[in-house]
C-alpha cells in the first residue's frame, strides 16, 4: 500500500471533482463532520490507483456548495461558503467544539459596529462574505478568502466597507489562524467604526472553566444560570440565584469583570474536562488593537464565548470610535490571531492545557510578524524596520543627575499631539518596555511616518520625541539618548497616590456580601491561604460602598496623617441618598504650610493627574468651599465608565492648576475637591495622582 505523497494529493483537487459533490450542510453533533468524508477518501483510493493510503493527507481542502473543509490531520474546521462563518471546528475525536444548537452564523464570526457620523446609535453588523475564494494551497498552507464589498446602490443599508476576511491553516499546527483587511475607498460615506472583533461560541454542554490569568481562573455559570438570574444595575450583570451549580448560587457574573488590558491579554480561553481539550484565543501582538498597551477590553466570558477584540469603545469612550471623515481613505489589517487547540492525556492533568497555551503563546508571539499571509497589505519582518534608543528623566527637584528610564512604555503611533497615542483609532502603534537602563528596542515596525510616544511610572505626563520617525523596508533607527523632563514647577510639598495611571494603590472597599464574585475574594491558584485577593477593584457595586463608609459627611484627608491604601476611596462618585436619587460630593485635603510666599508673581503648582473620568465635572477651590465660580474646573469630561465596568482605570488625564499665592495661609489649608454631577451612581472620577509643587525659586 502506497501513502499520499503531497504532490499527488495537489492533483487531486485540482481535478476539482469533489466540489461537484453537492451541500454539506452541518445539523448536529452526530453530522458536524463532513458527510462526504467517504467520497474524500474514494477520490484518494481511486487517485492512487486502487492502492489505499496509509493515512489521510496532512493538508487538504474540501470545498463544497455551501461549506469549505480545511483539514491537516490534527483538526478539521468547516466554514461556510461564501460567508465564511465557522461552522465547525472537530478535534481530539468532537466533532464540533463550537455550540452546535446555534445557527451557522452564530458559532465562530467577524462582527462590527457602525453608526453615521450624526446618529448616536450603532448598528450591528455580522460581516458574511459574498464571494470565496482560494487564496493559496499547496502541502504546507492553506488560505482562504471570504470577502463583502459595498457599492452605492446598497446605500446606508450596509457599512461602507470593503472587507476581505481571511482564514489560513498550517501543515502540523493544533490551530488556525484569522485575520482581516478593512478598506474604505476615498469618496466613500463617512461614519463611524465603534467596534469589531472575533467571536467564537462554544459547546455549552463541554467548555465550563475559563482561564484568563494564573491567578483568574474558574468554574464558570452557565447562559441558563444568567437567564434565571436577578439582574442587576446593567443588562451584563446579574446575580445568581438558582445556578446549576451550587456553589456559585449568590455570585454575581458580569464580563466586564474578566476584562484585560491589552498588553496582558495575549491568551484566554476555556477548558473542557470530559473530553479534556482547550479552546484558546492567542493575540501574538498589539499592533493592530487600538488604544496601546493599558486599553482595556473584553476577552473571554460566560457562553461559552472567547474573542479577539481590535476596535471598541470600552474604557474609553467615543475617543476610540474610529472617524472617517470628508471621504478619506482608509486601510487596516486586523489581526492575524491564532486560535490554538490542545488536549491532555487524563482529567488529571486538564489543567495544565493553560500551561501549554502560555507556551504557545510565547512562540505566537517571538514568530511576529508571521511570514505566512498571503496578503500585500500584511508586511513580513524584512520590510519592516527597528528603532532603538536610550530613555532618561531631567527632575532636578529630585536627582542632579539625570534619572534611566527604567520599565518606561515607550511607543510608535501615528504623529499627533502629546499623549494622542491613547485615543489614535486609524493607524497601527508598537511598543515595548524599557530595560533598567532606559535601553529600549522596537521591532517589527510597519513602513510609514510615527512619532515616538512614552511615559514613565512615577512620573506624571507624556513624553513624545519632536522628529517625525519614518520607517522603510528594513530600516534601523537609533534615537541615542532621549530626554525626558515630567512636568515640574517646585519642590514637592505633598503628594497623594502614585503616578501609575491608575488607581488601584488607593482603598478598595470588600464587596457588598450580596454582591460577590469569590474568585475576587482569594486566590484560588495560590497554597498560600494568607495571600491578597487579586484584582480587588472587580467586585460589582464598589461604588455604592462610598455611601456606606461616608453616609453624612465626605472624606477628609489629613497630609502627613493619613495613609492613601486605607484612607483615599479609589472612586470620587457621587453619594446615594436613597429613591434613586444622588447627591454630589467635596472631598477636602487638609495640609499645613510653615510658610507662603509674599511674592504676588510667584505661584504654587498642583498636579491632578486622573485615572479615569465618566460623565464628571471636577471642580478644585481653595481654603472657601463655596467660592463661584471655582478656581478651577475640568468642565464636563470622560466616558469611559470604568467605575462600573471594574476597570480601575480608563483614559488618563493631567491637569496641572496654578495657585495662587493669596488663596494660601500660612497654617492649615483646605483644597476642596467637588464631582458636582450627580445624576447616576456610575458618574465619577478615579485619581490616579496628586501632587503641590511649590514656586519655582523654592529650594
Amino acid at each position: 500500500m502506497l501513502q499520499i505523497d503531497p504532490s499527488s494529493y495537489t492533483k487531486i483537487m485540482q481535478k476539482k471533482e469533489v466540489k461537484e459533490s453537492g451541500d454539506c450542510k452541518l445539523q448536529s453533533t452526530s453530522s458536524v463532520g463532513c458527510p462526504h468524508e467517504e467520497e474524500w477518501t474514494r477520490h484518494i483510493f481511486e487517485s492512487n490507483n486502487g492502492e489505499e493510503p496509509l493515512s489521510p493527507p496532512r493538508l487538504r481542502l474540501l470545498i463544497q456548495d455551501r461549506y469549505v473543509l480545511m483539514d491537516n490531520g490534527l483538526l478539521q474546521v468547516t466554514l461556510s461558503n461564501p460567508e465564511g462563518s465557522v461552522t465547525a471546528i472537530k478535534y481530539n475525536g468532537t466533532d464540533n467544539l463550537l455550540e452546535y444548537r446555534n445557527e451557522d452564523d452564530n458559532k465562530g464570526y467577524w462582527d462590527l459596529v457602525w453608526r453615521p457620523p450624526t446618529s448616536g446609535k450603532g448598528t450591528f453588523f455580522k460581516i458574511l462574505g459574498t464571494s470565496f475564494e482560494v487564496i493559496m494551497e499547496d502541502e504546507n498552507q492553506i488560505e482562504l478568502s471570504f470577502t463583502t464589498t459595498w457599492d452605492y446602490s446598497v446605500g446606508d443599508k450596509f457599512v461602507p466597507l470593503n472587507i476581505d476576511k481571511r482564514f489560513v491553516m498550517l501543515q502540523d499546527r493544533s490551530g488556525f489562524y484569522s485575520y482581516a483587511v478593512y478598506e474604505h475607498l476615498e469618496g466613500w460615506p463617512d461614519f463611524n467604526l465603534d467596534e469589531t472583533r472575533i467571536v467564537f461560541k462554544l459547546r455549552n454542554d463541554l467548555f465550563h472553566y475559563m482561564a484568563i490569568s494564573d491567578h483568574r481562573q474558574r468554574i464558570m455559570p452557565t447562559p441558563e444560570d444568567r437567564a434565571t438570574g436577578q439582574p442587576l444595575a446593567y443588562p451584563e450583570a446579574v446575580i445568581l440565584t438558582n445556578p446549576s451549580n451550587p456553589e456559585l448560587r449568590g455570585e454575581v457574573d458580569d464580563k466586564y469583570q474578566y476584562s484585560c488590558e491589552n498588553q496582558d491579554s495575549r491568551v484566554h480561553g476555556w477548558i473542557s474536562f470530559d473530553p479534556p481539550v482547550g479552546f484558546w484565543m492567542i493575540n501574538p501582538s498589539d499592533e493592530f488593537r487600538s488604544g496601546g498597551p493599558v486599553k482595556q477590553d473584553l476577552t473571554s466570558h460566560v457562553g461559552p464565548i472567547t474573542l479577539s477584540m481590535f476596535v471598541s469603545l470600552h474604557y474609553s469612550g467615543d475617543d476610540l470610535s474610529v472617524k472617517l471623515r470628508g471621504g478619506e481613505q482608509w486601510k487596516k489589517v486586523f489581526g492575524p490571531v491564532y486560535i490554538y487547540l490542545n488536549s491532555a492525556s487524563d482529567e488529571e492533568h486538564t489543567l495544565g492545557l493553560w500551561d501549554d497555551a502560555k507556551e504557545q503563546m510565547l512562540t505566537e508571539v517571538q514568530n511576529w510578524p508571521y511570514s505566512f499571509p498571503v496578503s500585500d497589505d500584511f508586511p513580513s519582518s524584512d520590510q519592516r524596520g527597528t528603532v532603538t534608543g536610550k530613555l532618561f528623566i531631567r527632575d532636578r527637584f529630585l536627582e542632579e543627575e539625570y534619572i534611566p528610564g527604567d520599565s518606561a512604555y515607550l511607543g510608535l503611533a501615528p504623529p499627533g499631539d502629546v499623549g494622542s497615542w491613547q485615543t489614535e483609532h486609524k493607524g497601527y502603534q508598537f511598543w515595548t518596555r524599557a530595560d533598567s537602563d532606559g535601553s529600549f528596542s522596537i521591532y517589527g515596525v510597519r513602513m510609514g511616518d510615527y512619532n515616538l510616544y512614552g511615559w514613565m511610572p512615577g512620573f506624571i505626563g507624556d513624553y513624545k520625541y519632536e522628529v517625525n520617525i519614518t520607517i522603510t523596508p528594513g530600516s534601523n533607527l537609533n534615537l541615542g539618548q532621549l530626554i525626558y523632563e515630567p512636568p515640574r514647577q517646585g519642590p514637592t510639598l505633598w503628594e497623594i497616590g502614585i503616578s501609575d495611571r491608575s488607581a488601584a494603590e488607593f482603598y478598595v472597599p470588600a464587596p457588598n456580601p450580596e454582591y460577590v464574585n469569590r474568585l475576587y475574594l482569594s486566590n484560588p491558584n495560590s497554597n498560600d491561604k494568607g495571600s491578597a485577593p487579586v484584582d480587588t477593584f472587580r467586585q460589582y457595586g464598589l461604588w455604592e460602598r462610598y455611601a456606606d463608609l461616608y453616609p453624612r459627611e465626605d472624606l477628609v484627608y489629613m497630609v502627613g496623617a493619613s495613609d492613601y491604601s486605607t484612607d483615599w476611596f479609589f472612586a470620587h462618585v457621587d453619594r446615594n441618598i436613597g429613591n434613586n436619587t444622588y447627591q454630589a460630593t467635596t472631598w477636602k485635603i487638609i495640609f499645613v504650610l510653615d510658610n507662603v510666599s509674599e511674592d504676588p508673581n510667584e505661584t504654587y503648582m498642583l498636579r491632578v493627574a486622573l485615572a479615569s473620568a465618566t460623565n464628571c465635572e471636577l471642580q478644585v477651590r481653595f481654603n472657601i468651599p463655596d467660592v463661584d465660580p471655582p478656581r478651577f474646573t475640568t468642565g464636563v469630561i470622560g466616558k469611559d465608565n470604568a467605575i462600573a465596568r471594574h476597570g480601575i482605570h480608563g483614559l488618563y488625564w493631567l491637569y496641572n492648576i496654578e495657585i495662587k499665592t493669596d488663596w494660601l495661609a500660612i497654617g492649615e489649608n483646605v483644597i476642596f475637591l467637588t464631582q458636582s454631577r450627580h445624576l447616576s451612581p456610575f458618574q465619577g472620577i478615579m485619581y490616579d495622582y496628586i501632587r503641590m509643587e511649590g514656586p519655582s525659586s523654592s529650594s
